[in-house]
């Protein structure tokens, strides 16, 4: 049985668990402990000196939030996960575990709100510059890398105007140039689209989109592709002492660790900055977002069908603008799409109302069934204005940059009746006629 290979809708369900050996439940257990016994002193000695894996404190480990890592990496593709309390969280540790003080960036310009100010506003203020290019321009991240540049950013399909990454170009670049590609890939997901298969190195997600899938759970994952060499001399806390673990060196201790392989990146940042930050998911946060990777696969089948259909309804409406769409034929990224995510080219998108940002407001207001809040990859199908909300914080130029204008609307497709999706949409057109 080991060695056959299993589905990805087998995996969703099974992979990283067994029945609990305890009283054999099936479901995987909430294991709501702040901390665990110790076996005895020599087994709290091993595990506090990692020379064994167990269960301490849940801030660093806890098993509910271990199955969720096992099934996400092996979605993935790679070879161990960190559960974290947020997508925030799994960006800005991605991006601390290889850059400090005087490092450099590059990432795609047009990315989510809050990571655009992460690395624009925040970062900065340690030191950690970010250098934003254009992401439909491959050869501009090659153009930016400097001897200080530690990684480059993106994100397989942009937030909100659902732009498409060749990340295999930019992968080719990053590989020349001996630095990391780390890739958030939300709104794709691995059943859309698995970024080590293309040349990434590292992937997060926020995983209170898509892999919960119904908006009750905020968390973060940071998935290690495991085919990183950080002994490349560029990553100088990969191979040499680490003071806080008594001179532990991660790559020489995960960089080929036994039955794993190389899961350096992740092992590091749990010990570092998962330990000393603290941005832990909860075990009650873990299990619902397992319930919710069960049904991954025909959740996001079914949201990318609908939204190609929402998608060609309203690039044929006489009150839009335009709609940005990778599944249109117009749209500039729909060979890009062709080839990249066969599956369906995501179920966020977003398109411009005619009438400006007054029209819009009223829009957003008068939906039925959509509902207007600040998250995507739901279940239910939700709508925002994201220079209103989502990128509120970004200034004219940045906005611009970004691709936000005043009469963008976001729409996260669900799984509703498609046809009811498409009656709400309309009657929201008719009730905002200027």
């Amino acid at each position: 049985m080991t060695a056959h290979k299993f589905g990805f809708d087998t995996q969703q369900l099974h992979a990283g668990q067994v029945p609990d050996p305890a009283v054999r439940a099936r479901a995987v257990p909430i294991y709501q402990s702040t901390s665990f016994v110790f076996k005895d002193f020599a087994s709290a000695k091993a595990i506090n000196a990692i020379d064994e894996f167990g269960y301490e404190y849940s801030r660093t480990g806890n098993p509910t939030n271990e199955v969720l890592e096992t099934r996400v990496a092996a979605l993935e593709g790679g070879t161990a996960a960190l559960s974290l309390a947020s997508g925030a969280a799994a960006v800005t540790y991605a991006i601390l575990n290889v850059a400090t003080a005087g490092d450099e960036i590059v990432a795609g310009r047009a990315v989510y709100g809050g990571t655009f100010s992460l690395l624009a506003h925040t970062l900065p203020k340690y030191g950690v510059k970010t250098i934003f290019v254009d992401p439909d321009r491959p050869e501009d991240f090659d153009a930016a890398v400097t001897e200080r540049t530690k990684a480059i950013f993106v994100e397989t399909i942009g937030n909100p105007n659902a732009n498409v990454v060749d990340v295999d170009a930019v992968a080719r670049i990053a590989k020349a140039r001996g630095i990391p590609l780390i890739v958030d890939n939300t709104l794709a997901t691995p059943y859309l689209f698995r970024p080590f298969e293309h040349g990434a190195n590292v992937v997060v997600h926020s995983a209170t989109k898509y892999i919960g899938g119904h908006g009750n759970s905020i968390g973060g994952l940071i998935v290690d592709g495991g085919n990183f060499n950080w002994a490349g001399g560029k990553f100088p806390s990969f191979t040499t002492p680490d003071p806080s673990y008594n001179g532990l060196i991660h790559w020489e201790r995960w960089g080929a660790y036994p039955g794993i392989g190389n899961f350096a990146f992740v092992m590091k940042a749990r010990l570092q900055y998962l330990r000393d930050m603290g941005a832990c998911l909860s075990p009650l946060n873990a299990f619902l977002l397992l319930i919710g990777l069960e049904t991954l696969s025909f959740r996001v089948e079914r949201q990318v069908q609908s939204a190609q259909r929402l998608a060609e309804f309203l690039a044929a409406h006489p009150d839009v603008a335009w709609v940005n769409h990778p599944g249109l034929k117009n749209s500039p990224y729909h060979d890009l799409a062709q080839r990249i995510l066969p599956k369906g080219a995501g179920a966020v998108f977003s398109f411009g109302i005619r009438g400006g940002e007054a029209r819009a407001a009223k829009f957003v207001e008068a939906v039925k069934v959509f509902s207007f809040l600040a998250n995507v990859g739901d279940s239910k199908s939700l709508i925002v204005h994201p220079a209103t909300v989502t990128h509120a914080q970004l200034n004219a130029t940045q906005l611009a940059q970004a691709g936000i204008t005043p009469e963008l609307i976001r729409l996260s497709v669900g799984t509703e009746d498609v046809d009811d999706l498409i009656w709400d949409l309309e009657q929201a057109f008719e009730a905002t006629k200027p």
